[in-house]
């Protein structure tokens, strides 16, 4: 009797272990999940791109005249100052007896003196608007200090009294360009001119090339190429060797039309990736009014813009950084110091809306949010979530709304 009771205890047993292991097969199981809490903090938004350092005054020699050019014996990185050689031409002989030559070489000099003319008027009116900059940022500084006028006014002064130095500068060494440029036709009148060639004793018919003064007011010149190393026969006009000064930089970035509307003058940027520790500040001076078509790496026709950073303090600058070097950019287009922020790996659309699945009590629960900037990294979170709040990164397609989940360790 007793055996038989223990046998049917055992059996109900069995059975209710074999029941209750078909029941929890059934019961749903929590999925693992990765988590991340949505947190306050700097939230910066910037456009990055790739951009080139360029030479912000490059003077390129050409030959004035046609003849024989002797063998330049400059390589690139040679430095250079007023007055010395760069290379020597012969005349051609047809260049000397062809009225024709003569004509063209006096027309060249009238064009080049009217040109130092434009030059000189556009370099005045440079010099009074800087003068009228100056008076405006001694004042703006002189309230700014009184705090009677915004840290943005005063930012405003700043920049425009800069944009004006440079644009000063830019005149200057634009007038400095068309006095050389003069010169050079000068001298190719004189060379040209058969009346003056017969004055000229025999062997000393060469005309010489050098370095003019006017392209050393903004500091050391360096050869940056040379376009013809060899002796040749060479054309008026003919490319001969580029000079510039190596420390006067500037970066050229070219961004997308979308994204250049966004950018400022005076946004502070980031330039990356240049071969050095850390990276170099910047500043935009201008985004230039006119862009351009280029196609990418993928063949997609895009509408770019390009946008021109200068640094501010050109001491900082590596004196190892030099011509159409490669930088990543990174322009500021807004900045937030206390920001509700939720990871964009996190955001999914619903419809016309962001949402996320927010954790309560160990289940997903579908939220819809507000966001506002981003970074591709972060969103700003204008509306649906709080500080402290936890949602899941990189949700699956198991995760649903009301689904029990785990974090994943």
């Amino acid at each position: 009797m007793l055996k038989r009771w223990i046998k049917r205890f055992l059996g109900l047993l069995l059975l209710g272990g074999l029941a209750g292991g078909l029941l929890y097969s059934f019961l749903p199981k929590p999925v693992l999940v990765d988590l991340s809490p949505v947190t306050r903090g700097p939230l910066k938004v910037t456009v990055d791109e790739d951009g080139r350092t360029r030479i912000r005054g490059r003077y390129v020699v050409s030959a004035p005249l046609s003849g024989k050019l002797g063998r330049i014996r400059l390589k690139p990185g040679a430095k250079v100052k007023s007055g010395d050689v760069l290379t020597t031409i012969e005349p051609s002989d047809p260049a000397l007896l062809d009225p024709r030559a003569v004509a063209q070489a006096e027309a060249r000099v009238k064009g080049a003196r009217s040109a130092v003319e434009r030059a000189s008027s556009a370099l005045e009116a440079a010099r009074l608007a800087l003068d009228h900059a100056e008076s405006e940022y001694a004042r703006a500084v002189e309230l700014f200090r009184k705090k009677a006028i915004s840290p943005t006014d005063y930012e405003l002064k700043v920049m425009q009294q800069r944009t004006q130095v440079e644009e000063f500068r830019s005149a200057r060494h634009s007038k400095e360009i068309s006095e050389y440029e003069l010169e050079q036709a000068e001298a190719a009148l004189l060379r040209t001119n058969p009346r003056a060639a017969s004055d000229m004793p025999d062997g000393e018919f060469l005309f010489t090339l050098r370095v003019p003064p006017a392209t050393v007011a903004g500091g050391e010149l360096h050869v940056l190429r040379v376009m013809q190393e060899s002796e040749a026969v060479v054309a008026p006009g003919q490319n001969l060797l580029e000079l510039g000064d190596p420390s006067d930089l500037e970066v050229e970035v070219d961004v997308l039309s979308a994204d250049a509307v966004k950018i400022q003058p005076g946004a502070r940027v980031s330039l990356e990736q240049w071969g050095g520790d850390g990276p170099l500040e910047g500043q935009v001076r201008l985004v230039e009014p006119s862009g351009f078509l280029k196609i990418s790496a993928l063949g997609v026709e895009e509408q770019r813009v390009n946008v021109i950073v200068d640094f501010p303090d050109r001491t900082q600058v590596p004196r190892t950084l030099g011509d159409q070097f490669r930088v990543e950019a990174k322009i500021s287009v807004w900045e937030g110091d206390d920001v509700l922020q939720v990871p964009m790996s996190a955001l999914f659309r619903r419809g016309d809306s962001w949402a996320v699945y927010r954790v309560t009590d160990g289940r997903a629960v579908e939220t819809v949010v507000q966001i506002g900037h981003q970074n591709g990294r972060f969103a700003e979170v204008l509306d649906g979530l709080a500080q402290g709040d936890t949602v899941i990164i990189h949700p699956g397609d198991q995760v649903s709304d009301g689904r029990l989940v785990q974090p994943r360790l």
